[in-house]
């Protein structure tokens, strides 16, 4: 118990920062309800807690070389329990967003480039492969409980109870974490505030304009915001292609700088020369696209059962299951192959699983639910992330020596939560768009509405269909005067392309994760050397190979 005492602690608080979201997705409906707004402030709140943690995941693993990792992972844990308590107390998006999205996800910048620096440091040789592939299983694994986790508290209880509890272990972990041994810090170490500036806002205002495409539009200008009572959409473009545009030179502009810090001696945010690595290069982006397919999918599928279906979190928690047992499978599948496969091969054969799974995921949605069929795909969906999260975290690591591993697990942090923001911003709004632009047309088509209610229904829809159940669809039709035959007609129309419109999300998803698999081509070839000799136990470990 002694030597892996180390390994439970940072794996309890890996456990933690990853329970977090999904605890949050799969109690979406919930949340809205007792906070007063509707799915598309959720998504936000879900969306820009991953932004959070990318943008400033740098500036955490950074601040860890200055303190010391073990500082850091306790300063962290000190300022994600009070997020956590923030968020349990909320009473409206508002808290909730400035308690969860901002609080928690500043502690887990902390916190996460810590768990894996303190792994690097407290474990060598063959243990370090254990410890890698343990706390990939414990991602994994917490991705597909919270689910579950999420669904009783909230269906027998409050959700709230959930964040109190995270706070309540979160603190344990920080009573016991002085047995974590460390290297000193370097107190000398300057942090480059513009470098800060630049990633955060740069990434702040990419997914910021990818989460707004659901209302503005990606090019053509759909419902722009307001100001001075003129709709804003300079020379008839959205307002979101400038974001993103914006954004793309703020980003240039941060690596640039990166670029001129590492060469003039000073210490950049990211070192850039990092990812020439080809083994850490595919690691990160591999990790970014598996993490952009899990997060679509704790989006999409939750709104799925709980709106379309009118399933409770319970019943939700219950139908994602099969996902946390074939990731808990096969993340020890994985970790036994790597004796005897490559990463490379390891990476495409998990790549290939979990655009496997989507797809079947994607035929198992119907406006009724195909049980056998989605309860495999989900299956498979978590043998493809257990394969994978069994891999990468130790492919990152090995790919560096060890004074680079907070670095690494800083972008490791980034690449992640990227992924995360990503999935959500990007196929939310898909949804939203499709959504729309189907509802719209398919009223429009109706040879049976009345006009004037034809008309009314396609000037509100059309400044963007909100995600609501068939039977307040209807409701809202009723209490808007519209009589009950054309109420029940538009409502099954919403329906209808409220099941298409998730499927197209789906298929985009599937199309995304397929693309995935040329990611893999830089990871390592070759088997895993042997575990180092006593004598050798303390070098750094070698570049992985490529």
């Amino acid at each position: 118990m002694g030597k892996w005492f180390v390994l439970i602690l940072l794996s309890v608080a890996q456990f933690i920062m990853v329970l977090d979201s999904t605890v949050m997705n799969v109690s979406i409906s919930t949340v809205a309800s007792d906070l007063g707004t509707d799915i598309s402030g959720m998504q936000a709140a879900i969306t820009f807690y991953a932004l959070t943690m990318a943008a400033f995941m740098l500036t955490g693993g950074k601040l860890g070389d200055r303190w010391g990792r073990s500082l850091a992972f306790r300063i962290g844990s000190v300022v994600y329990g009070i997020g956590s308590l923030t968020t349990a107390l909320s009473p409206n998006l508002t808290v909730l967003m400035l308690g969860w999205s901002l609080v928690e996800g500043l502690g887990a910048v902390l916190v996460i480039p810590a768990i894996a620096a303190l792994a690097a440091i407290n474990y060598e040789g063959r243990a370090r492969v254990v410890a890698f592939a343990v706390l990939g299983a414990v991602t994994g694994g917490a991705a597909a409980a919270g689910p579950l986790i999420g669904g009783l508290v909230t269906t027998y209880s409050s959700w709230r109870y959930v964040f109190v509890a995270e706070a309540i272990v979160m603190s344990l972990v920080l009573l016991v974490s002085g047995r974590i041994k460390d290297v000193p810090g370097d107190r000398g170490l300057k942090i480059d505030l513009l470098s800060v500036v630049l990633s955060a806002l740069g990434l702040g205002l990419l997914v910021y304009g990818i989460l707004q495409s659901k209302t503005w539009g990606w090019v053509v200008p759909l419902n722009p915001p307001v100001i001075n009572g003129e709709p804003f959409a300079p020379f008839g473009v959205s307002p979101v292609a400038y974001l993103i545009l914006l954004s793309i030179l703020v980003l240039w502009g941060f690596v640039r700088r990166q670029q001129h810090l590492e060469r003039t001696g000073g210490v950049p945010l990211l070192k850039v020369s990092l990812l020439r690595i080809p083994a850490l290069r595919s690691g990160l982006t591999m990790f970014m696209a598996q993490y952009f397919a899990i997060a679509a999918l704790f989006f999409v599928i939750p709104v799925y059962l709980q709106t379309i279906l009118g399933f409770d979190a319970l019943q939700t928690g219950l139908k994602i299951l099969p996902l946390s047992a074939g990731l808990i499978v096969f993340s020890m599948v994985g970790s036994r192959l790597s004796t005897v496969r490559s990463a490379k091969n390891i990476g495409r054969i998990g790549q290939l699983t979990l655009g496997l799974g989507v797809l079947v995921v994607f035929l198992a949605v119907q406006p009724e639910l195909a049980d056998w069929t989605f309860a495999a795909g989900m299956f498979i969906v978590g043998a493809g992330f257990g394969l994978l999260a069994s891999q990468l975290g130790n492919v990152n690591m090995s790919a560096v020596e060890q004074s680079d591993t907070s670095e690494v697990g800083g972008l490791q942090g980034t690449f992640q939560n990227l992924g995360s923001s990503f999935g959500t911003a990007v196929v939310g709004s898909v949804f939203i768009l499709l959504l729309t632009s189907g509802f719209t047309a398919a009223v429009q088509q109706s040879d049976t509405l009345p006009d004037d209610i034809r008309e009314q229904v396609v000037a509100t829809a059309s400044k963007g269909a909100p995600i609501i159940s068939q039977q307040q669809a209807e409701d809202l039709l009723t209490d808007a005067g519209a009589d009950p035959d054309s109420a029940a007609e538009v409502a099954q129309l919403y329906a209808d392309t409220q099941v298409e419109s998730l499927r197209q999300s789906l298929f985009f998803v599937f199309a995304l994760t397929v693309l995935g698999l040329m990611l893999a081509s830089g990871l390592p070839s070759k088997l895993p050397e042997p575990a180092a000799a006593a004598g050798e136990a303390s070098a750094p470990p070698p570049r992985a190979a490529s």
